[in-house]
Formats: structure tokens, C-alpha cells, sequence
């Protein structure tokens, strides 16, 4: 197993025997894991620097805003306030955090029995789970979906053998 292997999600996590609103909310988060896994695994300073056009995002913007949403839904589940300035990192730190946060926040989802505890915390407000779902999960995932598109317009498609309906990779 080599050293990306080790990091979460290159496969999808075994699903939950229960069907809960925390097992159905980590799978989410699960789903949107391994996708980023893979949508990121194999990146070069070439496809980083990609954008579509001069009013795009690149990759590399594109995987700084992902990161951002995963700290969203981690923070939701630890229920603390959103705020203050990351530090600076590589991109291979940023995609370990990431997944990491992913991880971090589908095990607390899976575990839990009532998710409605979950909030988006800022100073002065405060917004529901169902925003946790439709915002940055949510949002997470379409963003996803242009790193996937991106890679494959930099000349980088995603590698063979990933099957996102079963959360597998077959070499």
C-alpha cells in the first residue's frame, strides 16, 4: 500500500447497517470524499494552474474553496463557530486536510441519533443542518465535479478503475 492509500477514501467507508438521518448524512459526506480522493489523486503543477477561462477559478482555487467547505462541515459536527484565517499550506497538506475533515466529520454524522444538533455556527448566526446539506455539502460536490472536468481539460483524466456507484477503485 503506498503512501496515498493510506490517506481516507480511496475506498468508500462500509456503509452503516442502520438506515439513520446520521448514516444517510455520512454516506454524503463519505460519497463526497472518495470523489475528492480521486478528483485530486495525481494532480500536477500543470492541472493546478488550470482554468477553464480568464474569469474561472483554477484548479488549484477551486481545491482552496473545497478545503474551506470540509472545515464548514467539520465545524457543523463539533458545533463551533466558523471563523479566523487557515494557515498557509501545500497542496498535498490541503488535500490530506481535507479528507481528513471529511472523515472526521462523517464519523461523528454516522454515530450520532439526532442531527438537527448540527448547525453552520458564525458570530452573530446561526443556520440550521438542512443548511449544512444543501450549502457546503452540497456545494462541495459540484465543486468536485469541476475538478473532474478540469483535470480532464489539463490532459490528466480521472485514473482507470475508479467506480463512484460503488466507491471502489479496481486496479
Amino acid at each position: 500500500m503506498n503512501s496515498q492509500e493510506k490517506l481516507p477514501y480511496y475506498q468508500i467507508p462500509e456503509s452503516a447497517k442502520e438506515f439513520t438521518a446520521g448514516s444517510t448524512a455520512s454516506r454524503m459526506v463519505d460519497g463526497l470524499g472518495f470523489r475528492y480522493y480521486w478528483a485530486t489523486e495525481g494532480l500536477t503543477e500543470k492541472d493546478l494552474a488550470f482554468k477553464p477561462n480568464s474569469e474561472a477559478r483554477t484548479t488549484e482555487e477551486t481545491i482552496d474553496h473545497i478545503y474551506n467547505l470540509s472545515i464548514r462541515i467539520l465545524y457543523a459536527t463539533l458545533i463551533k463557530v466558523n471563523g479566523g484565517e487557515q494557515p498557509e499550506m501545500t497542496f498535498a497538506e490541503k488535500r490530506k486536510q481535507t479528507l481528513e475533515n471529511l472523515l472526521q466529520a462523517s464519523t461523528i454524522l454516522r454515530e450520532s441519533k439526532d442531527v438537527s444538533q448540527y448547525k453552520i455556527l458564525f458570530p452573530n448566526r446561526e443556520l440550521s443542518f438542512w443548511c449544512v446539506i444543501n450549502g457546503p455539502i452540497a456545494d462541495a460536490i459540484w465543486h468536485v465535479g469541476q475538478l473532474v472536468s478540469f483535470r480532464r481539460c489539463s490532459g490528466n483524466p480521472l485514473p482507470n478503475g475508479v467506480n463512484v456507484l460503488t466507491g471502489e477503485k479496481k486496479d
